[in-house]
């Protein structure tokens, strides 16, 4: 079938990067601390794999014939938020510092906002996490009609609205807008991000009908490379509002971890000659931000329960590579991501198993899946296909 799966376990990071302290993640480590937590993983498949090769783990040690090639991928762009983490793995190292506001928006910025979207008022304008924006201020945006507006440590314009205040389709014609024409030149965050909740006061909560609205890569990635040379390109999940849509020839929106799963078997049995990268977000959305292990620990079995099925719909001509694109500590007090390593499992189908070290780049995923297709290219990185 010549596919190459790219699956990245969204904020599943595997121990803190020597800057760490610079991001205030010192101590940091999101497969470790949660082993700790838990009194070890129960992941047999990926261990099966040589996940616990990479580092040991308190309970969760190495196997002697791990099934994959296995290592750890070193971030070298700025910042510890998906849109970096993805583009580096796409290939493309982000050396410029996207904008962040840790005092809440700039309220010319803020005027900008309630001018070009016809608004009358706004909430919050703090950097806080989603459950708790909606929690502190849901009653008053219930009453008022007003969207709730923060961000976090990401460079993110957040706006949380009541499905039933602000309708879905209104709520995406704001952050388009505010895409566009607001958060523009200097205000160029790297994703404004629609977060509707349904629910009443003291009950909310958030539905799947996030979106994010980014933009476009500064350089070509690894997608844009394969499309030119009319290799096929499926983005299942959040791969898509990542990179814009750029690059992409199919693209999957999925609501849950299980639908990403569903996805990739479907069209591991349905493609050829294509690049299926896909991100199953539930580890970072729905328990790294909400400081939830036991939650993480249970989206890490259903994925390891899952993972055979992958392999059965894979031949030996197919490679599968697991990684992440940043950390989402849920043992630490901070509700933001964390600047981690991350895992690297390479697994290919009757091929020698090697220790793949410390690698000096996300980009060098993009390079693999580069050579394994033969298309010459520009992108950041080194090859470990061979």
């Amino acid at each position: 079938m010549n596919n190459f799966l790219l699956i990245i376990l969204d904020g599943v990071g595997i121990g803190e990067l020597p800057d760490a302290d610079k991001y205030d993640d010192k101590g940091s480590n999101t497969l470790g601390n949660l082993s700790s937590y838990m009194g070890g993983l129960e992941l047999p498949n990926l261990k099966k794999f040589g996940l616990g090769n990479i580092k040991k783990m308190f309970g969760y040690g190495s196997v002697s014939e791990p099934q994959a090639s296995f290592g750890k991928l070193t971030e070298i762009s700025n910042g510890k938020d998906s849109t970096s983490g993805h583009w580096e793995l796409g290939g493309v190292v982000v050396d410029f510092e996207f904008p962040t506001y840790p005092n809440g928006f700039p309220l010319d910025l803020m005027d900008s906002f309630l001018s070009e979207n016809d608004l009358e008022g706004y909430i919050g304008n703090k950097t806080a996490s989603g459950t708790q924006i909606i929690d502190e201020f849901g009653d008053e945006h219930m009453q008022s009609g007003f969207p709730i507006v923060y961000t976090s440590a990401d460079s993110v314009f957040q706006i949380a609205a009541h499905e039933e205040i602000i309708p879905i389709d209104r709520l995406y014609e704001i952050c388009e807008i505010t895409r566009n024409q607001v958060c523009i030149d200097e205000h160029s965050v790297g994703r404004i991000i629609a977060r509707p909740f349904i629910g009443s006061p003291g009950s909310f909560e958030r539905t799947t009908n996030r979106k994010d609205f980014s933009i476009d890569p500064p350089s070509d990635t690894i997608l844009d490379y394969l499309t030119k040379n009319n290799i096929n390109t499926i983005g299942i999940g959040k791969i898509n509002d990542l990179f814009n849509y750029r690059g992409i020839s199919k693209a999957v929106k999925t609501k849950s971890n299980l639908e990403g799963i569903n996805s990739i078997l479907s069209y591991l049995k349905s493609e050829e000659n294509s690049l299926i990268f896909a991100n199953l977000v539930d580890f970072d959305v729905y328990f790294g931000h909400r400081l939830d292990p036991e939650g993480f620990h249970e989206a890490l079995v259903e994925f390891d329960t899952n993972l055979p099925d992958i392999i059965s719909e894979m031949d030996e001509t197919d490679k599968l590579i697991i990684t992440a694109d940043h950390g989402n500590d849920p043992t630490v007090e901070s509700t933001d991501h964390t600047r981690e390593y991350v895992p690297l499992l390479y697994y290919s189908p009757g091929s020698e198993v090697k220790n793949l070290g410390v690698r000096t780049s996300f980009s060098d995923v993009a390079k693999t899946i580069a050579d394994y297709f033969g298309i010459e290219n520009k992108l950041n990185g080194t090859s470990f296909l061979h």
